[in-house]
């Protein structure tokens, strides 16, 4: 049997992007906040943890897209029946909700399963997963957008004898440097009425193993033109004693990093160093790797591994 993992965790994650585009909107360019200020969706970072733990770690994972034979994405129904072996107007919520948990993404991310159609229109499950990230503020202190024209060897398509013989001019635009940081909190009661309901184990030692090897390692993982120069850069995790009731606030604005590049946890030190903090936590775990990121200021009760 499986070793439940019952603690409470906070900590952040920091994505490093050069010349790079770590999450685009819908017009190709790095996300901006009203204020001009660089930021990533949560998504960015659940996207690449579950496609490593798809790809790296063979997981199966429910919210990722899958075609059909005809190389659509299924829908959500149709997503569902291709995972588990039965049809969602035949099984009761019980029967969804049990099959759903069994997916590591929905026991960590959690699920909003709302399906549309005749005999399925009564079957929407909501399932608050354990862990919550935030939105990832770039933390560099300058945010300089770039873009560049690009050509296509296709010409453009269409009858005007003008356009005829001209391949197609594009554009592509990178972030010159960033360092997203993404505060993130674990809390396995948050599932713990879903699985008393379905007499199944919970959040197991071996699904927080797989969530801090893909906070580790996700954005490096998955490559792509858009994304080479995305890569994880650090993690920290701090794990409170089981039964603590200790809330901690969001750790991005406690990061700084320098124009060089240097991240200083002078703030994050800071906190966890006063006595009624300190008494709550059982561990606290940094990783990077230290031959290409420079950190300043790391708390001393703070274990080092390598990224």
């Amino acid at each position: 049997m499986a070793q439940n993992f019952n603690n409470r965790v906070y900590g952040f994650a920091i994505i490093k992007s050069i010349n790079s585009n770590y999450n685009a909107d819908f017009s190709g360019q790095p996300r901006k906040l009203p204020n001009g200020k660089v930021y990533a969706t949560d998504k960015a970072l659940k996207y690449s943890i579950r496609n490593y733990w798809k790809s790296a770690l063979e997981e199966k994972v429910f919210y990722f897209k899958k075609l059909d034979e005809d190389m659509n994405p299924y829908d959500l129904v149709g997503l569902y029946e291709s995972h588990f072996s039965s049809k969602v107007r035949d099984d009761s919520r019980i029967n969804i909700l049990k099959n759903l948990l069994e997916r590591i993404d929905v026991r960590v991310f959690g699920a909003t399963f709302a399906p549309k159609g005749s005999g399925v229109d009564k079957k929407n499950i909501s399932i608050h997963g354990v862990c919550q990230i935030t939105h990832g503020l770039n933390r560099f202190p300058e945010d300089i957008i770039y873009s560049e024209q690009i050509m296509a060897p296709i010409s453009t398509p269409g009858t005007d004898d003008a356009k005829k013989g001209n391949t197609t001019l594009g554009s592509q635009s990178r972030l010159e440097e960033g360092h997203y940081v993404h505060h993130f909190s674990v809390n396995p009661k948050n599932i713990e009425d879903d699985v008393k309901r379905i007499n199944a184990e919970g959040l197991t030692q071996g699904d927080i193993d797989k969530l801090k090897e893909g906070l580790r390692k996700g954005a490096s993982y998955y490559d792509s033109a858009a994304k080479a120069g995305t890569e994880n850069e650090l993690l920290f995790w701090i794990q409170l004693k089981e039964g603590s009731k200790m809330v901690m606030p969001s750790f991005i604005e406690f990061v700084d990093i320098n124009e060089e590049g240097v991240i200083d946890l002078a703030k994050v030190e800071e906190y966890l160093s006063q006595k009624h903090i300190k008494n709550e936590i059982e561990a606290v775990e940094i990783f990077y790797n230290g031959s290409v990121t420079q950190v300043e200021n790391i708390p001393e009760a703070a274990v080092f591994e390598t990224i």
